[in-house]
């Protein structure tokens, strides 16, 4: 009896090892680990015109905080260009210089002197850029989009999207701001990464329209602004089309000088074609 019990003991440790081999080897299988020449790391940041919550001008802080993060292309929104409150700098080309990164600039519309829109900063050289002007109802201020394309370290291109949408309470222009976003890059299968502040909220129209054609990259709606204490979820990464993406780890950075908004970033893995 004490042999049969031995025996019985013996079997069932082999086929828990035999089932345990079995269940590494299917998750093996079918959880490929992560291809690092496809991986980027995305950010998007209101920067507030360079101004600070502390009420100064510091691009140093700005920088220190993007390049905290290490991030690939990162969607900058309230960039000035050589305006008058912001010292005639192009604050693009400044946070490149400090970040290391590659620096463009959009312009939304002249003002205070010079110019006012989006940014993008990117480690990948750019293969092709565009400015898309999102119209506006008269009396509202003009926004855009800003289109670059760069190749990853696997040789994929992608395009990679920065906007700012309208921010006052009426949701007309934001709601035909995220049709033009559709109607511009839903149109064809290139994978693209949208990044920027949308100033909708995840149950409003406008993020309705934008979510029939593009995927969030969070599972949570954490707020985003203000910085000081986030009430609002008003900044997103975007992506689409679904399939040829997998979120690895995306966050809210709660950093509450350098913006009235919170930074986000986002890791995604851009996936092989079927």
């Amino acid at each position: 009896m004490k042999r049969d019990l031995t025996s019985v003991k013996s079997f069932v440790c082999r086929t828990i090892l035999l089932a345990s081999v079995m269940l590494v080897n299917s998750n093996s299988r079918g959880q490929a680990p992560p291809d690092s020449s496809r991986i980027i790391r995305v950010l998007t940041y209101n920067i507030y015109h360079g101004e600070t919550m502390k009420g100064d001008f510091n691009l140093d802080t700005i920088a220190g905080i993007i390049k905290a993060v290490d991030p690939d292309l990162v969607a900058l929104q309230e960039v000035d260009f050589r305006t008058n409150r912001a010292r005639k700098m192009d604050l693009a080309t400044e946070l490149g210089l400090r970040t290391g990164l590659a620096p463009l600039f959009g312009q939304a519309m002249p003002f205070d002197g010079g110019e006012y829109g989006e940014g993008v900063l990117s480690k990948y050289s750019f293969l092709s850029t565009k400015n898309h002007p999102l119209k506006a109802r008269e009396g509202k201020e003009p926004r855009a989009a800003l289109e670059v394309h760069v190749v990853l370290k696997s040789s994929d291109t992608v395009r990679f999207v920065g906007t700012h949408l309208d921010h006052t309470r009426d949701e007309t222009d934001r709601i035909n701001q995220a049709n033009a976003l559709n109607d511009i890059f839903a149109k064809d299968d290139i994978p693209t990464v949208l990044a920027g502040d949308l100033n909708a909220r995840p149950e409003s129209e406008t993020m309705s329209i934008l979510f029939r054609e593009w995927t969030k990259s969070s599972s949570t709606n954490a707020p985003t602004a203000p910085s000081a204490s986030p009430k609002a979820k008003i900044d997103y990464i975007l992506f689409r089309p679904a399939k040829r993406w997998k979120v690895l780890d995306t966050r809210v950075i709660h950093e509450t000088v350098g913006s009235d908004h919170c930074p986000v970033l986002s890791v995604l893995e851009l996936l092989p074609e079927d």
